[in-house]
């Protein structure tokens, strides 16, 4: 495998890098072994941080490079860290940077890529965009000779360091199907591929039509496919592939909704771009204040920007590298000949950031955004890495992915190694301190952390919001057979602003399967909307079994603070849960086992919706030693119009429960703090602080995006 290049523009005024002054060299700096720099040469010594003044040596060009460097330094014996520090600036990749087992560090002296100083260097997938026209009628258009040679294609574009849209129909919301169609031969048994839609809402003769996009919502995914034929007669469009699944879930009934995206005749907002791919023409329209002089256009060309690729026949992995203050940017992603059919998570997307066979690795301070799909990835025989106060911003898709990476089926992510080859598992990470945000910008479905079949991994003390589907989902084994997912922490993390009425069947913690040892506690979790069902703060699905879930303060939710669907002998006690809007707890599957034990919870709220929701026709369950209470003074009534009373006396349930005022500070206004006198205490409540969940250190860059990007139309109903 050839070497990664880094290609450099010189010259190039990036305020997206914002460096600090490269006049000075800290005592800090001047420790690493190697420098790179904008301003360096492959061909120098890399010894440098700055060129001689003879301009004979200096810094490296490329981080390609100072990989090559650093391996032939570690043929002898280090007993100190190699260190390459990158000074300020952006370098566009031409390849992925990628690792090998050859390049690995030891854990006395392991290698670390860091910034320079404080200077914010960022490795970009993406290339500058020059040489605009400006039309008459304001229009920016380029032409771009790999993309009408068909070498490049891309469905993103980054302008003033924000995300841009391409055009989209309708403007505001969503269609809404208006017809069910049986699918057509080639779909039937399969999956789905017709459906029926207003007068005027797709075009026969749009310019470019195969380019155009239609995008149908389903429960809790959305595909995404081109169109094959429409009959503009009877209204109904055959898209070019079809859904995953024959099952009702990835249907494309009456009143679903569906966007389309794409569409060269609806290019006429400030802010929204075209690709014309058969001319090569790229078109911007700019908002007042864009100078086509003076602002930074970037399209993305790499679908990766860092990769480790471990030898896991051979049981050898890339080891013992650490990242520092590093941003990585701006990844490519496009739709494939037979589109997008994800099944859940959107799980089959690529990473920013993707590993397979590696251990030991550590991001520390990093920024990973304005990716294409999920910002970093781990698969296969990967363990023991950290990513620890980093920031994932702006991303099309998830966050980071913990037991799959790369692209892959079904079947791919479902693997898990034989009994006798556990050691490929992937385990024991650790995300803690980082932000994960503005999400599923282009992939509704994708996860703020997606846990597959992984052990041992905490995720701690994060900020996650702004998603459209899960802020954390763990496990995926559905029901009660074997499962790899077992001993995750999900732990202290402040969850908000998930679901945002864009899918359904979600929630901010999401399990599956068999998880014994499996904690969720501490967490603050807030504001959690579905479209239609299941907005859930604590959600255990599909045969969860034996999680614990305590002391976690969950308010505004859309349908319970907690649900189970169906699981086994799950944990959910001394947690406080609020202002739900549709239930307040709800259970769906009756078992022949005990579902779960409910127990020293705190439910709290202010409308007319039942206490317990759904399905309580059996006793499979125990409720007890908890505090109910109706601010809004409406009565509280059990499954079956019960008052408390009968539902102790008839159904044996919460015995020794209570309704009762907890006397929390300020509720309204998100104060759960309790008096040393609130009745909770006195059912064996124990104090616990939600102010402790969230980042342990400040945000840096999250603050610095001036508008949160745009996504899915979703006004709050």
């Amino acid at each position: 495998m050839h070497a990664p290049r880094v290609f450099l523009v010189m010259g190039l005024v990036c305020w997206l890098a914002q460096p600090g002054s490269v006049s000075s060299v800290t005592a800090q700096a001047t420790e690493a072994d190697f420098y790179v720099s904008t301003e360096g040469n492959d061909a120098w010594s890399g010894r440098l941080a700055e060129p001689a003044a003879e301009g004979d040596d200096g810094p490296l060009a490329s981080l390609a490079r100072a990989r090559e460097l650093v391996a032939e330094l570690r043929r002898e014996p280090r007993d100190r860290p190699v260190v390459v520090a990158v000074r300020g600036g952006t370098y566009f990749l031409e390849e992925p940077l990628e690792f090998t087992p050859e390049d690995s560090g030891t854990a006395a002296a392991p290698n670390l890529y860091r910034a320079f100083g404080d200077e914010r260097p960022v490795l970009s997938g993406g290339r500058p965009i020059t040489g605009w026209e400006v039309g008459s009628d304001g229009r920016w258009t380029v032409t771009l000779p790999e993309v009408r040679e068909g070498e490049w294609a891309f469905a993103q574009l980054f302008v003033g360091d924000q995300r841009r849209f391409r055009p989209r129909l309708p403007k505001e919301g969503y269609y809404t199907i208006t017809a069910t169609v049986p699918p057509s031969s080639e779909a039937e048994g399969r999956g789905y591929d017709r459906f029926g839609f207003s007068p005027g809402q797709l075009q026969a003769d749009w310019h470019n039509r195969d380019d155009v996009e239609i995008m149908p919502f389903h429960q809790w995914s959305a595909s995404r496919l081109r169109i094959a034929e429409i009959d503009q007669e009877a209204n109904i469009v055959r898209l070019a592939g079809r859904t995953i699944s024959p099952s009702g879930w990835a249907s494309m009934p009456q009143g679903n909704r569906f966007l389309v995206i794409n569409v060269a005749e609806a290019l006429d907002q400030a802010g929204e771009w075209y690709l014309d791919r058969p001319r090569g023409q790229l078109t911007y329209l700019p908002h007042a204040d864009e100078d086509p002089e003076q602002t930074l256009v970037i399209a993305p060309r790499l679908e990766n920007l860092l990769l480790f690729s471990g030898d896991l026949e051979n049981r050898r992995f890339v080891q013992h590298l650490q990242f520092q203050g590093l941003t990585w940017a701006h990844t490519n992603w496009f739709l494939a000949e037979g589109g997008q059919v994800f099944p859940q998570a959107d799980i089959g997307l690529d990473a920013a950031i993707a590993a397979v066979g590696a251990r030991h690795l550590e991001f520390e301070r990093c920024v990973v955004r304005h990716t294409g799909a999920y910002a970093m990835a781990f698969g296969l025989g990967c363990r023991e890495n950290r990513i620890v106060a980093c920031e994932l911003l702006d991303l099309a898709g998830g966050g980071i992915k913990i037991g799959h990476a790369g692209t892959g089926s079904w079947g791919d992510v479902r693997y898990m190694p034989p009994a006798d080859q556990t050691d490929l598992l992937c385990a024991a990470h650790t995300v803690r301190d980082t932000t994960i945000a503005y999400g599923g910008r282009m992939h509704p479905a994708s996860v703020g952390v997606w846990i597959g079949q992984s052990p041992d991994n905490v995720i701690e003390h994060n900020d996650i919001h702004d998603f459209y589907y899960t802020a954390v989902s763990v496990g995926w084994t559905w029901g009660y057979g074997r499962s790899e997912a077992r001993n995750n922490k999900i732990v202290f993390n402040h969850m908000h602003t998930i679901g945002q009425y864009v899918l359904s069947d979600m929630g901010a913690v999401y399990t599956l399967g068999i998880q014994p040892g499996t904690e969720v506690s501490h967490n603050r979790i807030h504001d959690i909307k579905s479209y239609g069902y299941g907005g859930w703060g604590l959600y255990t699905d599909e045969g969860s079994t034996d999680i614990v879930m305590e002391n976690n303060l969950v308010f505004r939710t859309k349908t319970g603070s907690f649900h189970q669907h169906y699981g086994r002998e799950n944990r959910i006690r001394n947690n406080i849960l609020a202002f739900s809007r549709e239930h307040q707890v709800q259970r769906t599957r009756t078992e022949e086992h005990i579902s779960f034990f409910f127990e020293r919870n705190i439910v709290y709220w202010d409308n007319t919706s039942p206490t317990l929701g759904s399905n309580w026709r059996d006793d499979n369950f125990r409720l007890d030693r908890n505090l109910y209470f109706n601010a809004g003074g409406h009565p509280i009534r059990f499954p079956g119009g019960l008052t408390l009373e009968e539902w102790q006396q008839q159904r044996g349930q919460d015995q020794n429960s209570r309704i009762a005022d907890p006397r929390f500070a300020d509720p309204a206004n998100e104060d759960f703090r309790l008096p040393d006198d609130s009745p909770a205490f006195e059912l064996g409540f124990e104090r616990f602080d939600p102010a402790r969940a969230g980042r342990l250190t400040l945000a840096e860059w999250a603050r610095e995006l001036p508008e949160p990007p745009r996504g899915f139309d979703s006004p709050d109903r």
